[in-house]
């Protein structure tokens, strides 16, 4: 009988494939006495490794005995991972109308303990309203894409504003350029709309935004937006840049240079105050 087959390789089973490779070398095993642990032989765990197929959750177990690991909080976290790759959520319809490279970030985007966000021309998918979102998607698509796949990408965005909402909600922390608030989207009655929206979300707890005034001189977004993502268990923190060329993701050691560009944003931005009156200012001239 085949086998069947399991999801499509993902960022998930490459992390999960770097954190099984790491503890292996760690112990100083080879492939094959670890693949022999686990009755499989070393070209079929050099693929979990690398992330190349999807390893099944009773390996993952025995490679982590067989590697001596006993803290319960690690352990706990691989197997969340681990239960991630093979559990089907709410955005997995979606993977039709959108390519691989994105739709890891919805998966980001719940699984964060904090996103930290740039944006340098138009406000990021989590801040957006319904009106604003299909203002932007249809304006990027409409040579491309048909009426009804227009509906669900919106449908998708909007969806992604769950992880603001509710008890588990991921902390977010936004940098705007002033200009992206005075940029007319979709049209005055739009622009009112998503001005109060921010207002509204700025209020939240677990929401903190800062506005880059366009006063201030040169600082460390001038190569563009991107968002952050501080990820748990044993994961490193991840930045997501999106091009006309697709989704790209930057782990360590490359990473830590978005780090050093969001403290320098981060701190010549508006404070949350002053970055609240200014946008009360831009409402007033709408």
């Amino acid at each position: 009988m085949p086998r069947k087959p399991g999801p499509e390789p993902s960022l998930r089973s490459q992390w999960l494939g770097k954190i099984l490779r790491d503890l292996r070398k760690e112990r100083g095993n080879t492939l094959a006495e670890a693949g022999e642990f686990i009755q499989r032989d070393a070209t079929m765990l050099s693929r979990y490794e690398n992330g190349e197929y999807t390893i099944r959750r009773s390996d993952v177990i025995a490679l982590l005995t067989f590697y001596g690991v006993s803290d319960e909080s690690f352990r706990s976290g691989v197997m969340q991972l681990c239960d991630d790759m093979w559990r089907t959520d709410w955005w997995d319809p979606y993977n039709e109308e959108h390519t691989k490279d994105f739709i890891n970030v919805p998966w980001l985007e719940s699984r964060a303990e904090q996103i930290s966000e740039y944006q340098a021309l138009v406000l990021h998918g989590l801040l957006q309203t319904p009106s604003y979102a299909e203002a932007v998607i249809r304006n990027a698509e409409k040579d491309t894409a048909s009426e009804e796949q227009l509906a669900r990408w919106l449908e998708l965005r909007v969806e992604r504003q769950r992880v603001l909402i509710g008890e588990n909600t991921t902390p977010l922390a936004a940098v705007l350029e002033e200009h992206v608030l005075r940029r007319p989207i979709g049209g005055p009655k739009v622009m009112r709309e998503q001005l109060e929206h921010l207002l509204e979300v700025g209020e939240r707890s677990s929401v903190e935004l800062r506005i880059m005034s366009t006063d201030h001189g040169p600082h460390s977004g001038h190569l563009g937006s991107f968002t952050l993502f501080e990820m748990p268990y044993e994961l490193s923190s991840v930045a997501y840049v999106e091009s006309l060329g697709g989704g790209l993701y930057i782990e360590s050691p490359r990473v830590e240079r978005f780090h050093r560009a969001w403290e320098d944003l981060w701190k010549g931005a508006l404070t949350p105050s002053r970055s609240n009156a200014l946008i009360k200012a831009i409402l007033k001239e709408y």
